[in-house]
C-alpha cells in the first residue's frame, strides 16, 4: 500500500541533513542508521549507508534504481538455512 500523495514520503530528517551535509562537503563514508522506513531520495545516490537489521548494521551502497524504496528493504533481517535432513528419510 502506497503513501497518500499529500503527505510525501517519509525520511529521517537527521539522516537526510548528514546526506546532504556530505554532498556539500565532498565526503564519501558510512552513514549509520536504525530507520528501515526511510525513503531512498536522489540525494542517497552514492553514498553507503549502514541500516540496522536488528543484529548489526548491514551496509548499502545507494545507487539509483534503488529510489522510491525503503532503506529497509535492502537489510533483510531473517535468513532461511534450510530444514534438517531427518535421519528416517536417509536410513532407507
Amino acid at each position: 500500500m502506497s503513501r497518500s500523495l499529500k503527505k510525501g514520503p517519509f525520511v529521517q530528517v537527521k539522516l537526510l541533513k548528514k546526506v546532504e551535509a556530505m554532498n556539500r562537503t565532498g565526503k564519501k563514508q558510512v552513514i549509520k542508521t536504525w530507520s528501515r522506513a526511510s525513503t531512498v531520495f536522489p540525494q542517497m545516490v552514492g553514498h553507503t549507508i549502514a541500516v540496522h537489521d536488528g543484529r548489526r548494521h548491514v551496509p548499502i551502497y545507494v545507487a539509483e534504481n534503488m529510489v522510491g524504496h525503503r532503506l529497509g528493504e535492502f537489510a533483510p533481517t531473517r535468513f532461511f538455512r534450510g530444514h534438517v535432513r531427518s535421519e528416517k528419510k536417509s536410513s532407507r
